[in-house]
């Protein structure tokens, strides 16, 4: 099946050469397994398709052709369109925010094409073998059982599979929509863990999937994480039953967290026995080659920040911000759930008090001479990329490549790059309301030199070495400046609940959240009507076009609970 659209070209091309037309041949081959129908019409036209199983050419089945087609399917499609809308607005509330048809056109699409890119995967993942475990040196990988993934993804063109930090976002917004459908698909997730606690972080289930993947991206490795972002639905499912409203907690919704609990606490056990630091409360995340002379920096992929810059010189001395406020995040929903199943929170309790404590926080990550979170790690600011001339002695000929550069010894220290990541302990609310690390994270994220854009957060500041600089040769910047929409909403949520929150910076964040909410909310709708679509990312200085992958209705459909205000 995944040579499906190649198999349809050639047929094409040569039914062209033949007759001078763009068309099927006429055939039936024996033992098919699909059938491929083409209809030519002159426009403007239109045509009911109606596909009937187990169907005979009788009166019941022309009956059945009369219900699906004609005024009947054009009545019906009215009926669901104005179930649809009447749902929309009681979910999502856009008329009552102020919000015109042009806007509420971008948020139905956003919603449609999310819930319409869901699909249902079967198939076995790749896994690496672990060197110290392979038996032969040709083994390159095991497979993963044969596994079923109910799920929504990124991208239908272009990543038409599950990513499990995606996933977190895209429950965000479909939780809300249909909540049982949403437990359905964390279930499918977590049925996915291996015994030690484990999940793949990318599902490449069959050969169709894996022949849009890059060779060096098939493969899963056990000990590289992912951001455990699933707790971010959990948690905002959590907040249903929060004081008052613990009466909401129904019997459907204790079966779900009694089932997923194990594997909950499962994941939290792998994360915290894998990916800790050697200092208490430290964390970082596996997988960064250390040896690489084509990066300007390892990547952190396992992070879903990719090339986002880190340590220049990878290290078990890591510590990586980002992982121990994902830690932070998920200690905080296993006390919640806990709690409501009866179970003792005191473990979870602990983590919480350990991985919200500002004073470790600050001695781990914190530089006062900045006022900035940073990562720590073995680095220096002196790399490039140079080009490398040789001479290929099989060929003679003279050829040239981009290799990494180090004009300096690295050295223990934080990590001086000012970005998304240094936002973690404002995003996941751990700063003090009354801090003034709060306001200085305020002016910093309003300032035009660091992360201000009129079309929502950069995601590394232009005073940041790495800036916009490609990672490699072909490799274009990613996370070193454009704008992303997922840590976007998070930041906004984040500046929501200090406008809210008590404290000398209340009308500053209020004021920053307005402007921000806006600018992004104006930018993407924007560029949908210029364009047609919702992107991947938005360039952070040439007008906010959208680029990269796209429709990408995935965590960019996050505007839509940006204009609802749901956080």
């Amino acid at each position: 099946m995944h040579n499906l659209t190649t198999l349809v070209y050639r047929s094409m091309q040569s039914e062209a050469g033949k007759y001078g037309r763009l068309q099927l041949p006429d055939i039936v081959q024996s033992s098919a397994n699909i059938a491929i129908f083409q209809i030519d019409g002159r426009v403007p036209f239109e045509v009911d398709f109606v596909y009937l199983s187990n169907s005979d050419d009788g009166s019941a089945g022309l009956t059945r052709v009369e219900e699906l087609s004609g005024i009947n399917l054009q009545n019906a499609i009215v009926e669901r369109e104005e179930s649809f809308e009447k749902k929309f607005q009681q979910t999502f509330h856009l008329k009552e925010k102020g919000f015109d048809d042009k806007y509420m056109t971008v948020g139905r699409a956003a919603l449609s094409n999310l819930i319409g890119g869901i699909g249902y995967f079967y198939g076995q993942s790749r896994i690496a073998v672990p060197s110290n475990l392979r038996v032969d040196i040709s083994e390159q990988y095991w497979l993963y059982w044969s596994s079923a993934l109910y799920t929504a993804v990124p991208c239908r063109s272009k990543f038409s599979w599950g990513f499990l930090w995606d996933e977190g976002f895209h429950q965000l917004i479909i939780r809300r929509w249909d909540k049982k459908m949403s437990m359905e698909i964390i279930g499918h997730w977590l049925d996915l863990m291996n015994i030690d606690g484990w999940i793949p972080r990318e599902q490449l289930l069959g050969e169709e999937a894996r022949n849009k993947v890059p060779q060096e991206f098939v493969l899963q490795h056990t000990n590289n994480a992912n951001p455990p972002t699933l707790f971010l639905p959990i948690q905002d499912y959590l907040s249903t039953f929060s004081g008052d409203a613990v009466s909401n907690f129904k019997s459907e919704d204790r079966a779900f967290l009694e089932a997923s609990f194990p594997r909950l606490q499962a994941w939290y056990n792998w994360f915290n026995s894998t990916q800790v630091g050697k200092l208490p409360g430290s964390y970082f995340w596996h997988g960064r080659d250390a040896n690489t002379d084509r990066e300007l920096n390892p990547m952190t992929l396992s992070s879903g920040l990719d090339d986002y810059p880190r340590a220049s010189h990878p290290s078990n001395d890591e510590r990586h911000l980002d992982l121990r406020c994902w830690i932070a995040l998920a200690s905080k929903s296993m006390a919640v759930i806990s709690a409501l199943l009866g179970k003792d929170t005191s473990k979870y309790d602990s983590m919480v008090k350990e991985l919200t404590d500002v004073d470790l926080l600050n001695k781990l990550h914190y530089d006062a001479g900045s006022g900035r979170y940073y990562d720590f790690g073995n680095h220096t600011e002196k790399v490039k990329l140079a080009w490398r001339v040789w001479q290929d002695p099989m060929s003679g000929h003279i050829r040239r490549e981009l290799v990494r550069s180090v004009d300096g010894r690295p050295r223990p220290r934080l990590v001086p790059h000012f970005g998304y990541i240094s936002l973690f302990p404002l995003i996941m609310k751990i700063i003090p309301a009354n801090s003034t690390v709060l306001r200085k994270h305020l002016d910093m994220i309003a300032d035009e030199k660091l992360l201000w854009t009129g079309y929502g957060l950069r995601s590394l500041a232009m005073t940041s070495s790495m800036y916009m600089k490609y990672n490699k040769e072909h490799d274009a910047p990613y996370w070193r400046g454009s704008v992303w929409i997922n840590i976007n909403y998070l930041v906004l949520a984040a500046l929501h609940h200090y406008s809210q929150e008590p404290g000398p910076y209340q009308n500053v964040a209020l004021q920053i959240y307005q402007q921000l909410r806006e600018g992004l909310i104006r930018n993407m709708v924007e560029s949908y009507y210029d364009s047609g679509y919702l992107w991947e990312q938005y360039d952070n200085a040439a007008n906010g076009r959208g680029k990269g992958a796209h429709p990408f209705t995935g965590w960019s459909s996050l505007i839509l609970l940006a204009m609802a205000e749901a956080y």
